[in-house]
């Protein structure tokens, strides 16, 4: 008997019993053996289970069951709130005793990976056991942001473009002896020294690994637009052509998800952590580029005859603008990325705009006539949860459409000479601003932002300790925790 219903899960509609059946067709024409079904956790990190080709089929309609213990977890996958403490520890009655959740996959999500062996799989969305949505679950909070976008008269299309570095694993971490739970030693080697920018040769001479992740990308559906070499060693650029809300949040974690897996099969490991304390390492950001569609006719919002950007359009960043402070949580959520927001360091250091520069928050593209015209928000670091990082910035532009803000004079020149305010300074600092914020207490509700500011505390609490017991040497920015923290874990 099936113990969850499609009605209600919420998803139920007049398309998706015909794509749960075409994918369970599919399922049985490829021969496959198993169907991995990813839940996307509250660090925007992939848990998953390999299932049954039945099992997946039947969990399409009836939902499955799935540990609620990881909502429970921090970065360091330590439980950060007194075990079985009513309300989960953080005032959610479901959450009481550890129990688990349902999930339920997405038909939609359905991809085959080249990489494994007759496997497929899907993203799934989070309910109680009850039928009611979880309000952890990024993808339906950026599922509801989308319709009240879609209200206003507007649709989001994004354009993902990620920053990363790939690192030669030691032959001690590769030892089966070491197959356990040791920590691994830090990596022995990288590609090549830094300050390679956009070598071509460099790229070549990683060739293998690159194309390697061309083929897997281009054949689960995501073939990048263009692959950069960065500054660092190992340090990489990829971009992917513009995607809906919702499938470029699911695109930004199906990413980032192939490209480690792809690497740890060749020895290797791809690290999304922003700021690595390793030699001749440079930060990585996630640069989130972001247009609206109108409903009305399809076109770009933000595209002006007359100017690089449209009154709709600076509506918009004026509410990027206004809500930066407080967004900062959602888009670079952990200790480390703080350390990117440097003056002249090509990411931005304090709250401004301008016209095609590189070293403002929001960035614009576009000119006067360019129907491609969009904004691009720097504030992101790799690690970010792809549907909080969503869905705070498109709260904050349509917070500004719907008031009729206007942002402040753009940058012309030098945006770390301007007078404007700082961006936070630290994790701490901008968690204070998200916790006295009432607009995405509003937007998201009280139950997500007290539970991550509550989850960050820990974490920055878990940080001061480790600083208290071994100060960070003369000259050096990046602690041993931090990497033991992020550097595998993202």
């Amino acid at each position: 008997m099936a113990r969850y219903g499609l009605g209600e899960s919420g998803l139920a509609g007049s398309g998706r019993a015909a794509a749960a059946a075409e994918v369970a067709a599919r399922i049985g024409e490829l021969g496959l053996r198993t169907v991995r079904l990813a839940v996307v956790d509250q660090h925007g990190i992939p848990r998953g289970k390999m299932m049954s080709p039945e099992a997946a089929i039947a969990a399409m309609s009836d939902g499955l069951d799935f540990s609620g213990a990881i909502y429970s977890l921090d970065t360091g996958n330590q439980v950060f709130v007194p075990a079985f403490a009513r309300g989960g520890g953080f005032g959610i009655a479901e959450f009481t005793g550890f129990p688990d959740v349902v999930v339920v996959p997405d038909p939609a999500t359905f991809r085959v990976l080249p990489w494994a062996d007759r496997t497929g799989w899907m993203l799934c969305d989070v309910y109680f056991g009850n039928g009611q949505p979880m309000p952890l679950d990024g993808r339906g909070l950026l599922r509801g942001v989308l319709a009240a976008l879609g209200e206003a008269g507007y649709d989001f299309l994004a354009g993902l473009e990620f920053e990363f570095s790939v690192v030669v694993r030691s032959p001690e971490e590769l030892a089966p002896e070491n197959a356990g739970f040791t920590p691994p030693p830090p990596p022995v080697s990288v590609f090549e020294r830094g300050y390679q920018f956009l070598s071509e040769v460099r790229l070549d001479s990683m060739g293998p690994l690159l194309e390697a992740l061309r083929d897997a990308l281009g054949d689960v559906g995501l073939p990048p637009r263009s692959i950069e070499d960065e500054w660092g060693p190992g340090q990489l650029e990829f971009s992917f052509a513009p995607m809906d809300g919702l499938a470029a949040a699911d695109a930004a974690v199906l990413f980032r998800s192939a490209v480690k897996q792809v690497c740890q099969r060749r020895g290797l490991l791809a690290s999304f952590m922003c700021r690595p304390a390793l030699p001749n390492f440079f930060s990585s950001g996630w640069h989130l580029h972001q247009s609206l569609l109108s409903r009305a006719d399809g076109s770009n919002a933000f595209a002006s005859v007359s100017a690089a950007l449209s009154e709709v359009g600076r509506h918009y960043v004026a509410g990027l603008l206004a809500h930066a402070a407080p967004m900062a949580v959602f888009a670079t959520p952990t200790v480390n990325g703080y350390k990117r927001f440097r003056p002249y360091s090509f990411a931005p250091d304090r709250v401004c705009w301008g016209v095609e520069n590189r070293g403002v928050l929001v960035r614009v593209q576009g000119s006067p006539g360019d129907t491609s015209s969009h904004v691009e928000m720097r504030l992101g670091e790799p690690a970010a949860n792809p549907y909080y990082y969503l869905a705070s910035s498109i709260a904050a532009g349509l917070d500004g459409i719907r008031r009729g803000v206007e942002p402040p004079p753009a940058a012309e020149a030098d945006p770390y000479a301007l007078d404007a305010p700082p961006l936070p300074p630290s994790l701490a600092d901008a968690v204070n601003m998200l916790d006295a914020d009432p607009f995405y207490r509003k937007a998201f509700g009280d139950t997500l932002v007290s539970y991550l500011v509550m989850m960050k505390r820990s974490e920055i609490g878990r940080y001061a300790e480790a600083l208290a017991e071994l100060p960070l040497p003369a000259g050096q920015d990046v602690s041993d925790w931090e990497m033991r923290e992020y550097f595998e874990f993202f």
